[in-house]
């Protein structure tokens, strides 16, 4: 290893904070891949804190098209998310601080963002997820100016291919510079998907950064899930795409070299997880073993540079939309890491898990030691840290504003609902453009369904049925309306009213969005009256029961030490009584050794 390799690594552990970077899951579903030949990103932002835009990262942003006037400068902002220390991020300044400015071009497109790029006019869909790099330098006023959140935002402002966008993305990392964690950037268009990987240049000297580019074939899905995915880069590969000095840079840093053989990108600049194991590889073997189970894929890899999960997988059976839903709504149920079971799951079957220590994805693998925690749990697909999620389609079949749907659930994915904001569309509901952590806001959409799941928590088991069944009734509703809606924007557009279809789109996404986020109040008062003081009252018909705890639970917890009878500790030492869930009539004058005869 060289010695400014060396010196970057010191410099990362230095300054390392503990990052809001978000752990997210992304995949892409190609049009071959799909039951009607949509093309199909999804992303979950499932993390805490302030970003790009210096609010919290809960709620969605409408960016109109745009003309700028010749020599018109964009300003690049500092992303406090991006797990970088510098002036206006942990240092407590402004963090929307201007690290540069780039060249603005003639006319940028609408697009709706988050805490990330999601999806453009012209059906340009994109998501992220954060990944581990060995060393991940600050922002440097003018030198490295871009995160992946702005690269995201430009690409979608300015392109309308997913091949145009990652180009875009690596001529602006090679000029202008890259700081914060290594990034996964998906873009797709309605016909073809790429994946850019990022991080920064290996020497703390250098301006630029590195990545690496490659597309998903026609057919596949590809899975993300905080840990680099692209493994072996070749020149000639038509499939790829890379920075021009990618070789030369890597081979100074002392970290490959061509006589290795061909390069490895995850293991020259990654330790590989992104946390613990189990935390980001799990998820990527999850959603493949869901989609492909033919491919008996096995949870169990001998480390975080396996190459048991492939690039991309085809199903083994089309996907379509509600099952492209379904995979973000997981908590590893009906297998050996299933979260809604178990001691740990409690008496209801509460599928989450409050974050300790040990779950943390900071200081885990750095330099030539690792650190072996006391343990964490699997990290699922479904976490209670969810801040939004969506599933965003593209339809070569129809006009761009019709065709492109994203497809947005505040909160944590499992109990959302996924409501359908148009490419077309020129606002969206008020309840998901607001929003605040750290104020409850009954009106925001985010804390209407984060009040659901953490209200559904008290008795899971119970809650969740009503929540799925009212969940499945909205979406259909709204996939129904999106049918009926892309046939009446359609006919506008071809007969030239293209106003007429704008009005159209915006007037049905900010409805729906309305709507969803009132029929989702209705349901939280329900719950509420339905199981609140540990009671399930039937607001119908005023029957109340009191359900208690099932068998299991009261036998795990030591119910059965309780008020029996006086002579406790006979009944400590007795053994073997297993709760009954049932009384035993027994004479009044009888003995401790009577009584333990009949239980």
């Amino acid at each position: 290893m060289t010695v400014f390799l060396r010196s970057a690594l010191c410099l990362f552990v230095a300054s390392l904070v503990v990052s809001n970077a978000a752990a997210c899951t992304v995949f892409a579903i190609t049009p071959g891949a799909s039951e009607d030949g949509s093309m199909y990103v999804g992303h979950t932002n499932d993390g805490v804190g302030k970003d790009w835009r210096n609010i919290d990262d809960i709620s969605i942003l409408y960016v109109p098209a745009a003309d700028h006037a010749p020599g018109e400068k964009r300003a690049i902002v500092f992303d406090p998310d991006s797990g970088s220390d510098t002036a206006g991020g942990a240092s407590g300044g402004d963090s929307r601080m201007v690290l540069g400015y780039i060249d603005q071009v003639p006319h940028t497109y609408a697009y709706y963002t988050g805490s990330y790029g999601m999806m453009n006019e012209h059906q340009l869909l994109s998501a992220e997820c954060t990944e581990y790099a060995k060393v991940e330098l600050d922002a440097a006023e003018g030198k490295r100016i871009f995160y992946s959140s702005e690269l995201s935002n430009v690409a979608l402002e300015r392109c309308t291919k997913a091949r145009e966008a990652v180009k875009l993305v690596g001529d602006l990392i090679d000029t202008y510079g890259y700081y914060g964690t290594g990034e996964t950037l998906v873009f797709a268009d309605p016909e073809e998907a790429w994946v850019i990987e990022i991080c920064s240049s290996l020497d703390p000297e250098d301006g630029g950064g590195l990545w690496v580019a490659q597309k998903i074939p026609d057919g596949e899905v590809f899975v993300a899930a905080n840990e680099f995915r692209i493994r072996e880069v070749a020149p000639g590969n038509p499939d790829q795409i890379y920075s021009a000095d990618l070789f030369t840079k890597l081979e100074e840093a002392g970290v490959w070299s061509p006589g290795d053989g061909t390069l490895d990108w995850l293991e020259a600049v990654s330790y590989g997880e992104y946390s613990h194991p189990y935390y980001s590889l799990m998820r990527v073997w999850r959603i493949q073993d869901l989609l492909a189970p033919s491919l008996n894929l096995s949870p169990y890899v001998e480390d975080s540079y396996t190459k048991a999960y492939p690039f991309t997988i085809a199903p083994d059976e089309k996907v379509n939309l509600t099952g492209a839903f379904s995979l973000f709504r997981d908590h590893y149920e009906g297998t050996g890491f299933d979260l809604s079971t178990g001691e740990a799951a409690g008496p209801f079957g509460n599928p989450y898990r409050y974050l300790g220590p040990d779950d943390a994805h900071t200081n885990f693998q750095n330099g030539s030691s690792m650190e072996v925690r006391a343990g964490a749990n699997p990290r699922a697909i479904s976490e209670i840290f969810c801040s939004y999620s969506y599933v965003a389609q593209a339809r070569s079949s129809l006009p761009d504003p019709v065709g492109g749907v994203l497809w947005f659930g505040p909160a944590v994915a499992y109990e959302t609902v996924y409501a359908p904001i148009y490419a077309g569309s020129t606002n969206v509901s008020s309840a998901y453009a607001t929003g605040d952590r750290f104020e409850y806001d009954p009106d925001a959409a985010y804390w209407t369904f984060d009040f659901v799941t953490n209200w559904a928590m008290l008795r899971y088991d119970a809650m969740i049925g009503e929540i799925t069944e009212k969940q499945v009734e909205l979406e259909a509703e709204s996939i129904a309306l999106v049918q009926q809606t892309d046939r009446e924007a359609a006919e506008l557009i071809a007969a030239g009213d293209h106003e007429g279809a704008a009005r159209l789109l915006t007037n049905v996404t900010v409805m729906r969005g309305d709507e969803i986020v009132d029929e989702w109040h209705g349901l939280a008062g329900t719950l509420v009256v339905t199981y609140s003081n540990g009671l399930i009252t039937d607001p119908a018909t005023e029957a109340v029961e009191e359900p208690g705890y099932p068998a299991w639970w009261l036998n795990e917890t030591g119910y059965q030490y309780g008020p029996r009878v006086y002579e406790l500790d006979e009944l400590r030492t007795a053994g073997g009584l297993n709760y009954t869930e049932s009384a035993v009539r027994v004479p009044k004058n009888a003995t401790f050794a009577d009584i333990r005869e009949l239980i």
